[in-house]
């Protein structure tokens, strides 16, 4: 393999793969750190900065909405300027946000700080992509979209942990600024490490009224699923508007995309089989991806009553197999050739977890929990690197950017939306559980007010009994909403069973190689 990619012209030899790919998933790894780190700490900053359940949804969401938006953005910069450029000015924007959250005294300055780190995290999922895009063949980034999973599940697996120590030893507030410094280091390593061939010579036009199309198509759904059912009814003119609105909007942007030179959005490219099926799988393993990454921590803090760093470590079975089944995942198809045998049999095992957590209530045993967490990890491991692969596959290098994030969009705005819809299923639940089982022990159960999506998700000050009914309303809710991302997790694995595979090729770019034809027929 190591001499059919030196071969290959466009890309480069293994050394220097390795050293830009050093660079790259340094930068990853600090990105996802600060995510993961702060998941734990969470119900700790909502607590301090007096935030409510609503407020948790907004906090997680306002990054993943964020992330959604800019990600084919950034794709698209990405063909058209230089991609170094770019990847430093995202590191940069990190840098900001996390101080800004790390300073925070306020639910607003806190959104507002995700927001920048969300932005930042757009342009990197999508430039790491599209770097690896421009220098690896198909059929060798398998083995480096593994390493890439493996580095991920690696920052998702210590970031829970660490996060829950440095909460409850120096404070969530240390969960921002321990980030700084690894990313002032990425940045240095990119600067020394990473050197990429020119983009190909083409006319630069921005596409800014895809990108606000694509943004308000993103937006609106999560809008309306964050305020219906509280702000007003789930069947209202305000709900209708809301998903008028969405109709439209999408339907703009598909004009739009369609006829612009240099489309945010490469419809006309992803017209094929494979490519129009993963995006339908992209939209179904985000919620299966985000959903649990977003829930279980809370589950076990807010539903079992876990300290911070109790929680970071008991979730992880799910993120040690995620990362041992995107690595070995990603040797696999490299040497095969294929990536949809190992992504259906991945996808078994992601519908078998998630409908093992959705069997979990506060009576429900760690070991039972553990193995569901565990199989759902080893499913989405099989699916993250491999969707995007799969359609790298088929659009030249010169569209690598916009190709790779569009799958990325499509993938964040599944989990975007998907943690919205669930937070506000999650939400009504609890409410209701707490509001019966308070009114059964003669407390203030009857009142609307008292416990709500609104109400403050510090526990502290309340009685014993009064915790442990609310500790049961939460372990009791989040069932559902794990089942939801069961039956959801369906579609993905159905759109691979149908999606055309075509063997990866052996060169950056689509014009096959003589030496190498026999390779991409293995």
């Amino acid at each position: 393999m190591t001499d059919t990619i030196t071969k290959d012209p466009q890309a480069l030899p293994r050394k220097e793969v390795m050293q830009v790919m050093t660079g790259l998933l340094v930068a990853l790894f600090t990105a996802l750190l600060s995510t993961t780190i702060v998941s734990t700490a969470l119900p700790t900053i909502m607590a301090d900065l007096d935030g409510s359940q609503r407020a948790y949804t907004w906090v997680i969401t306002a990054s993943l909405l964020m992330m959604t938006v800019s990600t084919p953005i950034w794709g698209k910069l990405s063909d058209l300027f230089d991609k170094k450029l770019m990847v430093q000015l995202t590191i940069v924007l990190f840098i900001i946000g996390s101080l800004i959250a790390g300073f925070t005294n306020s639910i607003p300055m806190m959104l507002g700080a995700r927001v920048i780190q969300g932005i930042s995290m757009g342009g990197l999922m999508a430039l790491v992509q599209s770097i690896m895009g421009t220098i690896i063949s198909p059929r060798e980034r398998g083995r480096y979209a593994g390493y890439m999973g493996g580095v991920m599940g690696i920052a998702t697996v210590s970031g829970p942990l660490l996060g829950g120590v440095i909460t409850d030893t120096l404070g969530w507030r240390w969960t921002y600024f321990i980030c700084i410094p690894l990313a002032l280091v990425a940045l240095v390593v990119i600067q020394l490490k990473l050197r990429l061939p020119a983009n190909p010579p083409r006319k630069i036009s921005i596409d800014y009224v895809g990108a606000v199309l694509i943004a308000l198509t993103a937006a609106l759904p999560m809008l309306w699923l964050t305020f219906a059912g509280d702000m007003y009814d789930w069947v209202s003119w305000e709900s209708a508007a809301f998903v008028g609105g969405f109709i439209v909007v999408a339907a703009l942007a598909v004009f739009v995309e369609l006829r612009v030179p240099e489309p945010i959005v490469p419809i006309r490219l992803l017209r094929n089989n494979t490519a129009a099926l993963m995006i339908v799988a992209s939209l179904a393993v985000g919620v299966a991806m985000f959903g649990p990454a977003v829930f279980l921590t809370q589950y076990f803090q807010l539903g079992k009553g876990f300290s911070a760093t109790d929680a970071g470590l008991v979730i992880l079975p799910m993120v040690i197999f995620q990362t041992l089944s995107s690595t070995v995942g990603g040797i696999i198809v490299t040497r095969t050739g294929r990536w949809k045998p190992i992504m259906i049999v991945g996808g078994i095992l992601m519908i078998a977890g998630l409908a093992g957590l959705g069997m979990v209530d506060h009576s429900t045993g760690y070991v039972w929990v553990a193995v569901s967490m565990a199989l759902t990890g080893a499913g989405v491991g099989t699916f993250i690197q491999n969707i995007v692969l799969a359609v790298q596959n088929t659009v030249d290098v010169a569209d690598i950017g916009s190709a790779s994030a569009t799958i990325a969009f499509f993938r964040s705005l599944g989990g975007a939306v998907g943690v919205a819809a669930l937070g506000a299923i999650l939400t009504s639940q609890v409410a209701t559980e707490i509001k019966e089982r308070l009114a059964k022990l003669g407390g203030p159960g009857g009142s609307s007010a008292e416990f709500d999506g609104g109400s403050s998700l510090d526990l502290s000050a309340l009685p014993t009994p009064i915790q442990e009914v609310i500790h049961n309303a939460y372990a009791d809710g989040f069932g559902i909403i794990f089942l939801i991302s069961a039956v959801v997790s369906v579609i993905a694995v159905v759109a691979v069973l149908f999606a055309r595979e075509t063997a990866l090729r052996t060169t950056v770019s689509m014009q096959p190689q003589p030496a190498t034809d026999s390779a991409a027929k293995d």
